[in-house]
Protein backbone atom coordinates (compact mmCIF):
# COMPACT_ATOMS: atom_id res chain seq x y z
CA UNK A 1 0.00 0.00 0.00
CA UNK A 2 1.47 3.32 -1.14
CA UNK A 3 1.37 6.27 1.23
CA UNK A 4 -1.39 8.02 -0.74
CA UNK A 5 -3.68 4.93 -0.39
CA UNK A 6 -2.83 4.93 3.93
CA UNK A 7 -3.40 8.16 3.99
CA UNK A 8 -7.12 8.03 2.18
CA UNK A 9 -7.88 4.98 4.28
CA UNK A 10 -6.90 6.54 7.48
CA UNK A 11 -8.66 9.94 6.30
CA UNK A 12 -12.01 6.95 5.50
CA UNK A 13 -11.61 5.43 9.10
CA UNK A 14 -11.14 8.44 10.70
CA UNK A 15 -14.25 9.98 9.20
CA UNK A 16 -15.99 7.00 9.92
CA UNK A 17 -15.22 7.42 13.66
CA UNK A 18 -16.48 10.96 13.66
CA UNK A 19 -19.75 10.09 11.94
CA UNK A 20 -20.74 6.99 14.32
CA UNK A 21 -20.42 9.84 17.55
CA UNK A 22 -21.86 13.18 15.79
CA UNK A 23 -24.58 10.21 13.93
CA UNK A 24 -25.81 9.11 17.98
CA UNK A 25 -26.36 13.02 18.36
CA UNK A 26 -28.53 13.48 15.31
CA UNK A 27 -30.43 10.62 15.90
CA UNK A 28 -30.95 11.21 19.25
CA UNK A 29 -31.84 14.68 18.39
CA UNK A 30 -34.32 13.52 15.53
CA UNK A 31 -36.09 11.06 18.11
CA UNK A 32 -35.93 13.73 20.87
CA UNK A 33 -37.51 16.67 18.40
CA UNK A 34 -40.58 14.20 17.34
CA UNK A 35 -41.89 13.69 20.95
CA UNK A 36 -41.38 17.27 22.35
CA UNK A 37 -43.99 19.42 23.03
CA UNK A 38 -46.56 16.32 22.64
CA UNK A 39 -49.04 14.66 25.15
CA UNK A 40 -47.31 12.15 27.12
CA UNK A 41 -48.07 8.33 25.84
CA UNK A 42 -49.72 5.70 28.68
CA UNK A 43 -47.40 4.50 30.60
CA UNK A 44 -49.88 2.38 32.18
CA UNK A 45 -48.63 -1.55 32.56
CA UNK A 46 -49.74 -4.55 34.13
CA UNK A 47 -46.98 -5.52 36.54
CA UNK A 48 -45.52 -2.56 39.01
CA UNK A 49 -43.12 -2.53 41.52
CA UNK A 50 -43.11 -0.17 44.54
CA UNK A 51 -46.68 0.92 43.15
CA UNK A 52 -50.12 -0.59 42.53
CA UNK A 53 -49.47 0.80 39.27
CA UNK A 54 -49.71 4.85 37.85
CA UNK A 55 -51.69 6.57 34.88
CA UNK A 56 -51.02 9.42 33.07
CA UNK A 57 -53.93 10.57 34.15
CA UNK A 58 -53.22 10.34 38.42
CA UNK A 59 -50.26 12.20 37.17
CA UNK A 60 -52.15 15.11 36.22
CA UNK A 61 -50.60 18.01 38.28
CA UNK A 62 -47.20 16.81 39.03
CA UNK A 63 -43.93 16.80 37.00
CA UNK A 64 -42.57 13.73 36.18
CA UNK A 65 -39.77 12.24 34.94
CA UNK A 66 -40.38 8.96 32.32
CA UNK A 67 -37.34 6.89 32.61
CA UNK A 68 -36.44 4.31 30.43
CA UNK A 69 -33.92 1.30 31.59
CA UNK A 70 -32.65 -2.45 32.02
CA UNK A 71 -30.86 -3.71 34.63
CA UNK A 72 -27.59 -4.98 32.56
CA UNK A 73 -26.88 -2.10 31.23
CA UNK A 74 -23.85 -0.23 32.66
CA UNK A 75 -24.54 3.16 30.95
CA UNK A 76 -28.23 2.85 33.31
CA UNK A 77 -26.37 1.91 35.95
CA UNK A 78 -24.25 5.13 35.79
CA UNK A 79 -27.72 6.93 35.31
CA UNK A 80 -29.26 5.47 38.58
CA UNK A 81 -27.56 7.45 41.04
CA UNK A 82 -28.88 10.81 39.62
CA UNK A 83 -32.55 9.49 39.07
CA UNK A 84 -32.04 8.37 43.13
CA UNK A 85 -31.32 11.88 43.69
CA UNK A 86 -33.84 13.81 42.09
CA UNK A 87 -36.49 11.56 43.09
CA UNK A 88 -35.28 11.72 47.03
CA UNK A 89 -34.94 16.04 46.48
CA UNK A 90 -38.12 16.80 44.71
CA UNK A 91 -40.83 14.48 45.64
CA UNK A 92 -42.29 16.53 48.22
CA UNK A 93 -42.80 19.11 45.57
CA UNK A 94 -44.99 17.42 42.85
CA UNK A 95 -42.10 15.51 41.27
CA UNK A 96 -42.11 12.06 40.35
CA UNK A 97 -40.11 9.37 39.25
CA UNK A 98 -41.68 6.81 37.02
CA UNK A 99 -39.15 3.69 35.87
CA UNK A 100 -39.91 1.58 32.59
CA UNK A 101 -38.28 -1.92 32.96
CA UNK A 102 -37.62 -2.65 29.43
CA UNK A 103 -35.48 -6.08 28.64
CA UNK A 104 -32.36 -6.23 26.63
CA UNK A 105 -31.89 -9.70 27.04
CA UNK A 106 -33.85 -12.86 28.45
CA UNK A 107 -32.71 -12.99 31.68
CA UNK A 108 -33.56 -9.18 32.33
CA UNK A 109 -37.44 -10.31 31.29
CA UNK A 110 -37.20 -12.02 34.89
CA UNK A 111 -39.30 -10.34 37.08
CA UNK A 112 -37.97 -11.58 40.09
CA UNK A 113 -34.16 -11.00 39.32
CA UNK A 114 -36.04 -6.95 38.23
CA UNK A 115 -37.27 -7.10 42.00
CA UNK A 116 -34.19 -7.70 43.51
CA UNK A 117 -32.38 -5.54 41.71
CA UNK A 118 -34.78 -2.72 42.89
CA UNK A 119 -33.89 -3.86 46.43
CA UNK A 120 -30.54 -4.44 46.45
CA UNK A 121 -30.03 -0.77 44.81
CA UNK A 122 -32.58 0.51 47.40
CA UNK A 123 -34.64 1.97 44.39
CA UNK A 124 -37.92 3.69 46.09
CA UNK A 125 -39.73 4.85 43.14
CA UNK A 126 -42.33 3.08 40.61
CA UNK A 127 -41.01 0.62 37.94
CA UNK A 128 -43.10 -0.26 35.55
CA UNK A 129 -42.08 -4.29 34.00
CA UNK A 130 -41.97 -3.56 30.07
CA UNK A 131 -41.09 -7.16 28.97
CA UNK A 132 -43.33 -6.80 25.52
CA UNK A 133 -42.27 -3.37 24.78
CA UNK A 134 -45.68 -1.83 25.14
CA UNK A 135 -44.35 1.22 26.81
CA UNK A 136 -40.84 1.46 24.79
CA UNK A 137 -43.27 1.38 21.57
CA UNK A 138 -45.66 4.61 22.61
CA UNK A 139 -42.55 6.65 23.10
CA UNK A 140 -40.58 5.38 19.80
CA UNK A 141 -38.44 5.05 22.40
CA UNK A 142 -34.83 3.30 20.75
CA UNK A 143 -32.48 3.84 23.62
CA UNK A 144 -31.56 2.74 27.51
CA UNK A 145 -30.98 4.70 29.25
CA UNK A 146 -33.82 7.34 28.00
CA UNK A 147 -35.36 10.46 29.73
CA UNK A 148 -38.85 11.82 29.19
CA UNK A 149 -39.75 14.73 31.50
CA UNK A 150 -43.16 15.78 31.12
CA UNK A 151 -44.71 19.25 32.51
CA UNK A 152 -48.00 19.37 34.78
CA UNK A 153 -50.41 19.30 32.09
CA UNK A 154 -48.95 15.96 30.70
CA UNK A 155 -46.61 17.05 28.05
CA UNK A 156 -43.26 16.05 27.14
CA UNK A 157 -40.83 18.98 27.59
CA UNK A 158 -37.48 17.84 27.65
CA UNK A 159 -35.83 14.79 26.47
CA UNK A 160 -32.56 13.06 27.11
CA UNK A 161 -30.93 10.06 25.79
CA UNK A 162 -27.84 8.49 27.31
CA UNK A 163 -25.54 9.60 30.40
CA UNK A 164 -24.83 13.24 31.07
CA UNK A 165 -26.89 16.26 31.03
CA UNK A 166 -27.17 15.71 34.43
CA UNK A 167 -27.05 19.48 35.31
CA UNK A 168 -29.31 20.54 32.51
CA UNK A 169 -31.88 18.01 33.61
CA UNK A 170 -31.76 19.09 37.19
CA UNK A 171 -32.24 22.73 36.20
CA UNK A 172 -35.15 21.49 33.50
CA UNK A 173 -37.15 19.95 36.49
CA UNK A 174 -36.67 22.83 38.79
CA UNK A 175 -38.17 24.78 35.65
CA UNK A 176 -41.02 22.63 35.20
CA UNK A 177 -41.65 22.66 38.71
CA UNK A 178 -41.79 26.25 39.39
CA UNK A 179 -44.78 27.17 36.55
Amino acid sequence: MNELTKKIVLSLVATAMLWSIVGQYVISDSAAAQMLNRSAPSIESGVWLNSKGLSNKMLRGKVYLVEFWTFGCYNCENVEPYVKEWHEKYKGQGFEVVSVHSPEFSHEKDINNVRNYVIKKQISYPVAIDNDFTIWKRFNNRYWPAMYLVDKKGIIRYTHFGEGRYKETEKKIRQLLSE
